[in-house]
């Protein structure tokens, strides 16, 4: 697999994972008990941290990227596995 493939695969899954992790541990400014800004929606994060986010996010798309490379190369998952997507002339 070529280093552009891995590098688009780790984007994609880092894309992917970032937004899954958005809403965990996030608090709104009631659930902190902080005052709203005049015009603030009340649903509104309090405490965002995005570098925290593509940190966590970098870590866990890296991992995920591995697994994917190391399946590719050593075929462990294959199409084989799954019968119901072969072609109806190929399913033994």
């Amino acid at each position: 697999m070529s280093p552009w493939s891995i590098l688009a695969i780790y984007f994609l899954v880092w894309i992917f994972v970032a937004f899954v992790m958005l809403p965990f541990g996030v608090r709104t400014h009631e659930e902190l008990g902080e005052e709203l800004v005049p015009g603030q929606a009340e649903s509104a994060p309090a405490n965002f941290r995005p570098g925290r986010l593509a940190l966590r996010a970098s870590a866990i798309a890296a991992v995920l990227t591995l697994i994917w490379v190391l399946n590719w190369e050593n075929g462990w998952v294959t199409r084989d596995i799954f019968d119901f997507m072969l072609p109806p002339g190929e399913r033994g």
